[in-house]
């Protein structure tokens, strides 16, 4: 079986867990970091899941759970009531993801890696989920958390040049010359003056790190 690899916005969706322990909270945890509208519906929830914010419907799965939702997960214990909500779902066609049984429903979750706005999914369509865990092991020890003000970084340089006029060409010579510096490495070691010297030198010097960067209040 093969997969369309794609990243969906949920900002502001409403999805469905079915389930509230370890395996359910963890899909409503990162559905909430998604900003999507959650809501799980569990007889008993984790305590983890109850002190979220995320809406519980404290009772057992009913069809009727799956009215206007966009996305579900069937996240039970239980592997004859998750096909259950695998089924309602497919009639509703809404897309569904069966903890149990990855294979029968519409989608399967990848071994991710985040730094801030970088999002590395790794899959092996399920042929080997321990593989997909070392790479993304591996991946984790080759994008540290230095990514992360980097990306934020490139994208304030992206905004402030955009604001001053288009040049579809110029820019990407621009960020062509950024990325194929160390400019991670010298965040993680904290070098500033030398990524302010490497922006002065290919953009300009009113291109500075902290004026570029959000400040903490």
């Amino acid at each position: 079986m093969g997969y369309y690899p794609i990243f969906l916005n949920l900002a502001d969706r409403l999805c469905l867990v079915v389930g509230g322990g370890g395996v359910g909270t963890r899909k409503a945890l990162m559905l909430k970091r998604c900003g999507a509208r959650v809501q799980v519906v569990t007889p008993q929830a984790s305590p983890e899941l109850s002190q979220a914010g995320i809406e519980i419907i404290q009772r057992g799965y009913e069809p009727g759970d799956l009215e206007d939702v966009f996305l579900v997960f069937a996240a039970t214990g239980d592997n004859e009531l998750n096909r259950r909500v695998t089924e309602d779902a497919a009639a509703r066609n809404i897309l569904c993801n069966s903890a149990d049984d990855p294979r029968g429903g519409d989608f399967i979750l990848p071994a991710v890696v985040q730094r801030g706005d970088l999002l590395c999914a790794v899959s092996t369509s399920g042929a080997s989920p321990a593989l997909a865990r070392k790479i993304r092991q591996d991946l984790e020890g080759f994008f540290g958390p230095e990514y992360a003000p980097f990306l934020t970084l490139m994208k304030a340089i992206r905004n402030r040049l955009l604001a001053r006029g288009h040049d579809p060409e110029g820019h990407k010579q621009i960020f062509r010359r950024l990325v194929a510096l160390d400019i991670p490495g010298l965040i993680a070691g904290n070098d500033i003056a030398a990524v302010d010297a490497a922006l002065a030198e290919i953009i300009g010097p009113e291109f500075t790190y902290r004026n570029l960067m959000p400040q903490e209040s």
